[in-house]
């Protein structure tokens, strides 16, 4: 299964969104996950490397790559039917790479927050990414949200993206989301993302890859 992570406009929270994902489906659903890397900054990959030289054990793996790179990589990631693979992407859609990744996706996570450039830009990555892939299922994520959103506004804007796709509930704006890594989510944190991320395993993960419940892994979270 391929999960895309994008958005048009950086500072969504792609690559935490990214990471808190692969964290909860290995620590929680004891799922095999490989995470591509393609964002500019790499991050992701930048964490996970950090964590590999000081000798801990990665739950995952983290591959640097670019969109030029997918095709070749595509076929022997896809070839494992119960694996996830999940990608975040580079903040931009003027490059001819994105169609392969956008064809093969199975479902896109969108995160998003409540201002109209934001908000442009989500439309905008939607419509283009269903012009590509049609079919795909579009989940938009309200992601670091603050508390003093404009109630007109988060219901304007929730109607014209429920047209497009599906929404799960609010993430709100933490500063202990910072503390996430490639090895575990913190404490504190996944109280606020396990019931977005239960909704998405219940809805598309669990059905795709053919995986039953699963027992907890502690380990995975501090």
């Amino acid at each position: 299964m391929v999960i895309i992570i994008g958005n048009q406009k950086g500072g969504a929270g792609k690559s935490t969104l990214t990471m808190l994902l692969a964290n909860f489906l290995t620590g929680q659903k004891t799922c095999k996950v490989i995470v591509i890397d393609m964002d500019y900054q790499q991050s992701i990959a930048q964490k996970y490397q950090r964590a590999k030289m000081l000798d801990n054990i990665p739950p995952y793996e983290v591959i640097a790559a670019s969109l030029e790179h997918f095709p070749m990589m595509y076929p022997v990631l896809a070839q494992n039917k119960q694996q996830v693979i999940i990608i975040d992407l580079p903040g931009k859609l003027d490059d001819d790479g994105l169609i392969a990744v956008f064809k093969a996706a199975d479902l896109v996570l969108c995160p998003f927050s409540y201002d109209e450039l934001s908000f442009d830009s989500t439309v905008l990555f939607s419509f283009v990414l269903q012009k590509i892939n049609p079919k795909v299922n579009i989940t938009f994520i309200p992601s670091r949200i603050k508390a003093n959103v404009r109630y007109e506004t988060k219901q304007q804007v929730d109607k014209q993206l429920l047209s497009l796709g599906r929404m799960t509930e609010a993430i709100p704006d933490r500063i202990d989301f910072q503390r996430s890594n490639t090895l575990r989510t913190p404490e504190s944190v996944l109280p606020v993302v396990k019931p977005v991320f239960e909704q998405l395993w219940q809805q598309y993960i669990a059905p795709q890859t053919g995986q039953n419940e699963t027992i907890s892994s502690p380990e995975a979270y501090e």
